[in-house]
């Protein structure tokens, strides 16, 4: 490796620690430099009521001013009331992450997806994402249950703590987001089964970890103890669970597979009506009561596979263009933010043994997450996950933008208020310290760097099974849709695949001439003329 490259990627990783740096330094200014002044209001006591009004009226000399809640203040800090607005103006709404910021991030994940590669290994990721999250998520919230049972007995614990309130950190730092490897693997070109294996499975964690909390915050037990194990609600929960993931699914293929284009000789408008469908793709999976992050997701996927192909040469250029600048924007805003935050949050409560033990039962689900899966996915490869791949993809676990949506969305409680802090201390640690030594881990794991994305691995004695390494290392239910959208999604979709004609029953002649494009004919017969040319050359 040249010397020159090595520090290109040392900029590059440390580029994503230096965005985080500005946020950290007026955090600190607006946090400490801030000068405290003795404020002239004059604070009321309502003893006889037990609750915050989020709205007041006040009768002042006859005028009536009303008054919104901002939120409260602890007793230490009541003469401090211009700084606690200042901090307050640069908290953002917690939904401005999760409904504007993320959207853009994910949809970018699904739409620049190398498909060969994820598809060939679509099993593996699969069983990573789901299974290995589900697995990752119950580790590390019963490791945290005992860690909160030791705080309570050796008295670091000032309020309640419930089990699913572990379970809900344990969703929350499942999601992973190793964009800082994923950045150096694409710069290296390092070995593209591993790229796939390790983009596949926290493009769909990031999706699963959403439902997965959200799933969890529905669990509600009947009877007096809400936080009892119920044996109904669990089930309610992954009925919650199961529906929200399907139908975002559903809502993000559908909208991506019917977003139709002819605009060719309008680039610009062309661009402007894609970006506005996948956009309302979000909207429609919200008010429908799914989760539009998802549904992106998959529109971004299916709108890659299908629409991606119907654009015209210009439109393709700017639609990748200009998913990439949002998703860079708002990856760095977030990071940015983080840096904020860590100053700016009013409610920070950071606890030692909470922190360590999280770090402990982190490393614990990620071994437990990669190891045993990888085990039993080997016995059915052709293509083994070797023992480095292994090494890799757990030391990569790096915490992300999702992780720090996820948990600034609810910061009301005491438990919750912690998870926040221990969030954001993870997700820096990560970043920084793990982020940056992505380089000399591939290095020390003797993993392949410099391959071309098109290209298969060494060759082996079985020249067949070489030639047939994509069909049969892919997923028995990929199989069967790609003979199925190969033959008749494709030729109505696109302008791509074998014309309805030659795959339908004859006795749908009329179907399949209408719904095939006459694209679709002028391929086929171009594809016809090569190979006889080639026939008659040999």
């Amino acid at each position: 490796m040249s010397l020159p490259l090595v520090s290109q990627l040392s900029i590059k990783s440390a580029s994503w620690i230096f965005t985080s740096l500005p946020g950290l330094i007026v955090g600190v200014i607006l946090r400490y430099g801030t000068p405290s002044t003795s404020g002239h209001d004059k604070p009321f006591s309502c003893s006889q009521e037990d609750r915050p009004f989020t709205t007041l009226l006040v009768n002042v000399s006859g005028k009536f001013f009303e008054y919104t809640l901002k939120g409260e203040i602890s007793p230490g800090k009541i003469h401090n009331v211009e700084q606690n607005d200042m901090l307050r103006k640069v908290t953002f709404d917690p939904e401005v992450f999760f409904n504007i910021l993320l959207p853009p991030i994910i949809f970018h994940a699904g739409y620049s997806l190398k498909k060969r590669h994820f598809f060939r290994n679509l099993g593996s990721i699969l069983a990573y994402a789901f299974l290995g999250t589900a697995v990752s998520c119950f580790i590390i919230g019963n490791l945290m249950y005992g860690v909160v049972k030791l705080m309570k007995l050796v008295g670091q614990l000032s309020d309640k703590f419930y089990y699913t309130d572990c379970l809900l950190f344990g969703a929350i730092i499942s999601a992973t987001d190793p964009v800082t490897v994923l950045a150096i693997f694409n710069e290296l070109h390092a070995d593209v089964d591993l790229y796939a294996l390790l983009f596949g499975e926290s493009v769909l964690n990031d999706a699963v970890a959403i439902v997965l909390s959200s799933s969890i915050v529905a669990y509600q037990p009947t009877g007096e103890n809400t936080h009892a194990f119920d044996a109904a609600a669990f089930f309610k929960s992954v009925g919650v669970f199961l529906g929200i993931f399907s139908g975002s699914f559903m809502m993000g293929a559908v909208t991506g597979v019917v977003t139709f284009t002819k605009l060719h000789c309008f680039p610009l408008l062309e661009t402007a009506l894609f970006f506005l469908m996948s956009w309302s793709t979000f909207l429609l999976a919200e008010a429908c009561g799914f989760t539009g992050v998802v549904a992106v997701l998959f529109c971004g996927i299916t709108q890659a596979h299908y629409t991606y192909n119907n654009l015209s040469v210009e439109s393709r250029s700017r639609t990748k263009q200009l998913f990439e600048v949002l998703h860079f924007l708002a990856e760095n805003f977030i990071f940015s933010y983080m840096g904020l935050a860590l100053f700016t949050f009013q409610k920070h409560i950071f606890s030692p043994v909470f922190i360590i033990g999280a770090f402990v039962a982190i490393f614990l689900g990620r071994a437990a997450h990669i190891y045993p899966l990888s085990f039993l996915l080997n016995l059915g490869r052709r293509h083994k996950i070797s023992w480095s791949f292994q090494h890799m993809m757990m030391f990569s676990g790096l915490r992300g933008a999702m992780a720090f949506a996820l948990a600034i969305r609810d910061t009301a409680t005491y438990s919750h208020q912690m998870i926040f802090s221990t969030t954001l201390l993870i997700v820096f640690f990560t970043v920084w310290i793990v982020g940056g030594g992505t380089t000399p881990m591939l290095s020390w794991l003797n993993i392949r760097v410099g391959v071309d994305p098109d290209q298969d691995p060494p060759p082996t004695n079985d020249n067949s099974a070489r030639r047939n390494r994509t069909k049969q290392e892919s997923a028995w239910l990929f199989r069967l849709w790609y003979s199925f959208d190969h033959n008749y999604l494709k030729p109505i979709l696109t302008h791509s695949g074998p014309p309805l004609t030659t795959t339908l029953p004859s006795w749908c002649g009329l179907i399949a001439r209408c719904l095939t494009s006459p694209q679709v004919y002028d391929v086929s017969r171009t594809m016809q003329c090569l190979l006889f040319c080639f026939f008659l050359m040999y």
